[in-house]
């Protein structure tokens, strides 16, 4: 799907709709017949399909995670500092693949596509998704590539539980599992952050119980808050004050409840920009499926059972400044695999960021994910 290449990126890339037209049970109970997942690829499938990589995006994430879709965009992928020629996931060598989840609001079958037994839009009626769903619904995809096993596969944040899940469900089809900033589950304050995002849409009153394509409609003010509210988690207290202190942005107080500080100003474009390229009813699936993420659960509550069922090896990186995901709970998955007699190895990077940092070109950490990944591309032939 690379249609150009340019020095130091993967150049304009083509994002595919592939129908997954296999039957996908999810946990719920729903069944899909079939579904759509949007895709994009980078670099080429060895004769052997033994260098495929897949990326797991976290929560507002997509399947464009590197190159432009045209000469003109202003911004590449979301990862694009992390996957191309020569970079840590090296497009000479490795085949990418990277979606957008079911449940998605970028092409992929989600609430704001056509549901083909009322030919309107999904809205509230999409079912509850899992990170366990996700799992089934990228091995389809890797079944219609013709991708027995990945060499390895990749995630931040959310997409590090993607990786773990992967690595408990169905063990034999993962090589490497490499977990960036992510946790074993999340705790009960990051699920009140989430309830609290969940709430501002739900009582937006352009919701319309989550009908609001129907009423040409978005309940823009609950998104905004909700992200607005996301993005003060995903920065560190250090980063926040280095960046913005209390700033004023006129030489006085105005004494208003407009935009007055650099900070607000900061947070209410991130709550702008975020509401022109997401979609509300995305926005509560996947903090759910964030929320409900639990791979003990199904082993009596034991992280080192679940883990048992793992066979591949990994990589698991956390960052000194990230409180949402703080190094802590890397540490509970590292023991965790230690534990259950998984090969793992552990880095942490110092960083001041926060959360966000897992997408950035820190030296450390490139430096970190760029050994472990070439030594993965020896292994496999790639």
């Amino acid at each position: 799907m690379t249609s150009e290449v340019t020095e130091g990126s993967v150049g304009i890339v083509e994002p595919r709709k592939i129908r997954i037209d296999s039957p996908l049970i999810l946990d719920c109970g729903r069944l899909f017949m079939w579904h759509d997942l949007m895709v994009e690829t980078y670099g080429t499938l060895n004769a052997a399909r033994s260098n495929a990589v897949l990326i797991c995006h976290a929560l507002s994430g997509d399947h464009h995670a590197a190159g432009v879709h045209s000469s003109d965009d202003r911004k590449p992928g979301w990862w694009d500092n992390c996957i191309g020629p020569g970079k840590p996931i090296d497009t000479d060598r490795f085949f990418v693949v990277s979606l957008n989840n079911l449940g998605g609001c970028r092409g992929s079958t989600g609430p704001n596509s056509i549901a083909p037994e009322t030919g309107r839009q999904w809205g509230p009626d999409f079912p509850l998704l899992t990170v366990r769903d996700w799992v089934r619904s990228q091995a389809l995809l890797a079944d219609k590539l013709g991708i027995t096993q990945w060499a390895a596969i990749v995630g931040g944040s959310l997409g590090g539980m993607q990786v773990m899940q992967w690595a408990v469900d169905l063990p034999r089809r993962v090589r490497h599992a490499v977990v960036i900033a992510s946790a074993p589950q999340i705790s009960a304050q990051n699920i009140a952050f989430n309830e609290i995002a969940r709430q501002a849409i739900l009582s937006d009153p352009d919701f319309h119980g989550g009908r609001y394509y129907d009423h040409n409609a978005v309940p823009a003010r609950g998104l905004r808050l909700a992200r607005m509210l996301g993005h003060i988690t995903y920065l560190s207290d250090a980063a926040m004050r280095a960046k913005f202190g209390n700033d004023l942005k006129a030489p006085q107080p105005s004494f208003n409840f407009d935009v007055e500080f650099e900070v607000e100003s900061y947070l209410r474009y991130q709550g702008e920009s975020f509401v022109d390229r997401f979609d509300a009813n995305t926005y509560l699936i996947m903090t759910k499926a964030l929320d409900y993420f639990d791979p003990a659960r199904d082993y009596d509550d034991s992280l080192v059972d679940a883990f048992r069922q793992a066979q591949a090896r990994f990589l698991v990186v956390a960052f000194s400044s990230d409180w949402r995901f703080s190094p802590a709970r890397s540490r509970e998955i590292v023991k965790a695999l230690v534990d259950a007699g998984r090969d793992v190895s552990y880095a942490l990077i110092e960083s001041s960021l926060g959360h966000d940092d897992f997408l950035m070109p820190l030296p450390d950490y490139h430096r970190v994910l760029r050994g472990y990944l070439s030594r993965v591309a020896d292994e496999v032939g790639a």
